[in-house]
């Protein structure tokens, strides 16, 4: 009855006295590909590290309950131990050598050898690579995954859609895999990437392997799984058939109450003053070009920019902060702007919230309170007191201000003090916005804020947008992939295709001209193809 099945059963986990995960049960069947959804902090990340004996969990006391596979108590106590029981995993961060091959990748410590001469003499390590048979398993992997590339390729500077392909190549290509876990493995593809995978995820499950699929995307957990299990505040909320529910009814199952991002109108005052005003851009900005932009931003405004992934709507935002080179004419408050100089520009109340919050938003190994106080620390002197001649942070200040904006944002901490490393995904982002919006900015540059991030925090994070330009009067460009945010809370959506506006749109214009004008057709044409608006 139980072979081949995995199970989670009665699965508790607690830190100092904190539970996390209270009596879960799930089961995954062969060949099924099951949902696991939640909010942030939900506890999806600690069940997954049960699963896959991560020192993290058995340094802290370890866990109640039992991890069965075939109804035997599997006994994973490391990672090892998981991978020896079949289980592979494809994580968020990538775990690549940049300066190897995309097969010595794959086959990292699983290299096919051969004997030799001196490896006779001294040992196993100088046995000399078998790079065909490697290539062979690699090319093999990589087709399953749908991705034409060259396996001798080297990873270094390759776009991370393609670096996502590798990981999970990489798990296929491990034998004896039995089950694979997806950890929001479309977070960083494209649309046409995204269909990729979710078809190779599909092959997969029809050779036998089961497949925990992470995602916050309701959509692709519609239409890729199986069943879903849905968790709330470390407890099990539901497990059900996919083709039995709809989105809406997952979202209000994960966050215990009803949720839409349909559009709500506003009061806030929108100006005739142009606060931004944009000729000519172009940047350099890899997978993202700006070949020439002109736009302009009134005081008050949402202004949504929007086009699929790779046309250059990322390089906007990232150009105006002066992060990759640019050139053009940008004109702030009615003065020349020198967008070369970042540091004049986050001084003139300019803040950005980049898409990248890794690699540009955060301090991972520094508490949350110093990440969320630094840039008001950088920029304009402030948590600093006098001590004579002397100028010290005042800790008291930036514990304090912290502290509020963890409540008002909800970020979910054990205290300010941890390590913003530490947090999941979606918390981190909130820590990116709380450190933007320290600096108390005129004009608010968001890249991507929702991304990675649950349905619940999504939607108090575009509410927190709308309510700081209709309480605050603060003007925002927001860039988004996602044209239901975009819809919700702007007042016009500029679409960018090929590095150029292709034109600008009501949040009210229908689906059919969205799409067209995205995939490069004009928007007259756009507007007499997609007929009547939604609105």
């Amino acid at each position: 009855m139980n072979e081949g099945i995995l199970e989670f059963v009665n699965v508790g986990k607690e830190y100092s006295g904190h539970a996390v995960l209270k009596n879960i049960n799930m089961s995954v069947r062969p060949g099924e590909i099951h949902a696991l959804i939640g909010e942030n902090g939900a506890g999806k990340s600690t069940l997954m590290n049960i699963l896959f004996g991560m020192p993290v969990i058995h340094s802290t006391g370890g866990f109640t309950g039992e991890v069965r596979i075939g109804g035997k108590n599997a006994g994973i106590l490391t990672p090892h131990d998981a991978m020896e029981n079949g289980i592979g995993m494809v994580h968020q961060e990538f775990m690549l050598i940049p300066g190897f091959t995309i097969t010595e990748n794959i086959k990292l410590n699983r290299e096919i050898t051969k004997p030799t001469l001196m490896s006779k003499v001294f040992g196993k390590r100088l046995e000399s690579l078998e790079k065909d048979n490697m290539a062979r398993d690699a090319r093999k992997a990589l087709d399953v995954m749908g991705m034409d590339i060259e396996e001798y390729v080297q990873v270094e500077g390759l776009p991370v859609g393609h670096l996502q392909f590798v990981e999970i190549a990489r798990e296929i290509d491990k034998t004896g895999i039995k089950f694979l876990v997806f950890d929001e493995p479309t977070a960083v593809l494209t649309e046409s990437e995204t269909e990729n995978l979710l078809d190779a995820i599909r092959k997969l499950a029809k050779q036998g392997i089961g497949i925990i699929f992470i995602s916050h995307r309701l959509e692709e957990i519609i239409r890729v799984s199986d069943r879903v299990t849905i968790l709330r505040d470390g407890e099990w909320v539901a497990t059900e058939n996919t083709k039995d529910i709809t989105a809406k009814e997952i979202a209000r199952l994960m966050v215990g109450r009803a949720l839409s991002l349909d559009r709500v109108e506003g009061n806030r005052q929108i100006s005739d003053e142009i606060l931004l005003d944009v000729k000519g851009l172009r940047v350099m900005m890899p997978g993202e070009e700006v070949k020439d932009v002109s736009l302009s931003v009134r005081k008050g405004e949402i202004v949504g920019i929007g086009g699929l992934a790779g046309q250059g709507k990322l390089g906007i935002a990232n150009g105006l902060m002066g992060l990759y080179p640019v050139d053009g004419t940008v004109t702030y408050k009615g003065e020349p702007l020198d967008v070369t100089r970042t540091d004049t520009t986050l001084k003139k109340g300019i803040a950005f919230l980049s898409e990248d919050r890794k690699g540009v938003g955060l301090l991972l190994d520094s508490p949350i309170d110093l990440n969320i106080a630094f840039s008001g620390m950088e920029v304009k002197g402030d948590f600093f007191r006098r001590v004579g001649p002397f100028k010290l942070s005042d800790r008291g200040a930036i514990r304090k201000h912290a502290e509020d904006m963890v409540k008002e944002l909800d970020i979910r901490c054990t205290s300010v003090a941890q390590y913003t490393g530490a947090l999941s995904g979606g918390n981190q982002q909130k820590v990116c916005i709380a450190r933007a919006l320290t600096l108390d900015p005129d004009l608010l540059l968001v890249s991507e804020p929702t991304r990675g991030i649950d349905i619940g925090a999504k939607k108090l994070i575009l509410d927190l947008l709308k309510s700081l330009a209709e309480e605050k009067g603060m003007t925002i460009v927001m860039t988004s992939s996602e044209l239901a945010e975009l819809r919700s809370i702007c007042d016009r959506i500029i679409i960018i295709c090929e590095g150029r506006v292709a034109g600008e749109l009501s949040p009210n214009d229908s689906d059919e001209v969205y799409g067209l004008m995205m995939s490069g057709v004009s928007k007259e044409e756009a507007m007499r193809a997609g007929g009547e608006t939604n609105g």
